[in-house]
């Protein structure tokens, strides 16, 4: 039985989300996704105007005449939702941590494609595989799918992007939309995130905190990384330190970028401190033209 505040919370967010979705992206989920797959409907006789490379050429053989496969739009489309709950997501200096602000662009994902009657899956990762909940539809399977992506409690600290791409492919046999949820704070992530984007249609979703960019001049400080758990002290009143981290966080973000362009992934910048819909609206508008 969950607390009451609890859902009392995931009602809150379930009002919210669900007003984001009716009234900024209805319809342009569905323009994007919807109908991006076939799926095998019948061999039947060639006629005049048909395709030449939809010919069928053993039921030809055998018939000793004409026959073509017939596809038709998958209409269904299975979304699925890889959530990073390392312990960096539990970040924040501006309105909310990383992975509040996560947790709830889940749900309006999650929302979207049960509006659409598409089934909608989660699966949580750390340094391993924390919660995977199958692709169903319908608002309580999405209720339960909201649940998890904010209040799993996850025993891992650090980042196997690998395992959790390599895990989407063997759980999920048919092709899906997946969003992937992350600061992207991994190594030696491109080969699999390219293997996931043959099978699946991949999207990065990037969450990242304006002080994780540049440090503020606040004398010496001690720091701790959150997923190794080094502790080491940083003089932030100089200036040259300040401007060789910042210079090289802005690096990191160019070349992260140039990840996601390389095995044609696309992507969409998050900050905590910046409203996350319109980068969704954009985002979609953008692809829309390209679809």
């Amino acid at each position: 039985m969950l607390p009451k505040e609890i859902l009392r919370k995931v009602r809150r967010i379930q009002i919210t989300t669900s007003r984001l979705v009716t009234d900024m992206l209805a319809g342009q989920y569905e323009s994007v996704f919807k109908g991006r797959g076939i799926e095998f409907d019948e061999v039947r006789e060639y006629q005049p105007g048909d395709e030449i490379r939809s010919i069928d050429w053993n039921v030809t053989a055998r018939m000793g005449h004409p026959y073509i496969k017939k596809y038709v739009e998958e209409r269904q489309l299975t979304v699925m939702i890889l959530l990073d709950a390392s312990a960096s997501s539990y970040f924040g200096t501006a309105k909310r941590l990383k992975s509040e602000l996560a947790a709830e662009i889940s749900a309006v994902l999650a929302f979207a494609a049960v509006n659409n009657n598409d089934r909608v899956g989660l699966i949580i990762f750390t340094d391993r595989i924390e919660k995977f909940i199958p692709p169903r539809k319908g608002l309580q399977h999405v209720l339960l799918v909201i649940r998890e992506a904010l209040y799993f409690k996850p025993k891992g600290k650090g980042t196997d992007l690998e395992g959790a791409l390599r895990y989407l492919n063997n759980v999920t046999k048919r092709r899906a939309v997946t969003f992937v949820i992350s600061d992207f704070f991994a190594k030696d992530f491109k080969r699999p995130l390219a293997i996931a984007n043959k099978k699946h249609d991949v999207v990065a979703v990037t969450i990242t905190d304006p002080r994780e960019m540049e440090l503020p001049k606040a004398g010496i400080v001690e720091l701790t990384d959150a997923e190794s758990g080094k502790e080491f002290l940083v003089d932030t009143s100089n200036n040259r330190l300040r401007d060789r981290y910042a210079a090289r966080c802005k690096a990191m973000v160019e070349e992260r970028a140039k990840l996601f362009g390389s095995v044609n992934v696309d992507h969409i910048d998050i900050w905590t401190n910046r409203p996350y819909l319109s980068e969704f609206v954009r985002f979609f508008k953008e692809r829309e033209r390209r679809v």
